[in-house]
């Protein structure tokens, strides 16, 4: 399934907040698959995915952070030039709107993933699905 949580965290823009969040899912057995950090008026933005979404969540919990879920979409890509262009290219003729995108890599076998906040998430799942498909063959 194409389908996955992500978690939004709104913390502190300032040194060492980033590394105690991922200290502290560590800490706990999470492992962080795909990651996107940015700062934006005196705060930062991460997103994330994890293997332990629950586990993940009462971290968040526990370290008092103010946090959002969501489901978005990926896909497992081939480690060479034009993939993501590929799959991207897949929601666009669609006319499936890409909000944001960020990569990371497939637990045991560190294949290349590719995150997408989409306008569409009912629609892309299957596209992605079969884009998937498709690479995996050429």
């Amino acid at each position: 399934m194409s389908v996955t949580k992500e978690f939004t965290v709104l913390m502190e823009d300032r040194p060492s907040t980033l590394g105690q969040l991922c200290r502290a899912l560590a800490e706990r057995g999470v492992n962080i698959l795909a990651l996107h950090s940015c700062p934006i008026g005196g705060k930062s933005v991460t997103r994330f995915i994890v293997d332990n979404p629950v586990t993940a969540k009462a971290v968040l919990v526990k370290e008092h952070l103010t946090y959002t879920e969501t489901q978005i979409v990926h896909a497992k890509i081939a480690h060479r030039p034009g993939e993501i262009a590929r799959v991207a290219s897949r929601l666009g003729a669609a006319n499936i709107s890409i909000n944001y995108a960020y990569c990371g890599l497939e637990p045991g076998t560190n294949a290349p993933l590719v995150f997408f906040g989409v306008s569409d998430l009912e629609r892309a799942a299957p596209i992605l699905e079969r884009a998937e498909a498709e690479g995996a063959k050429a």
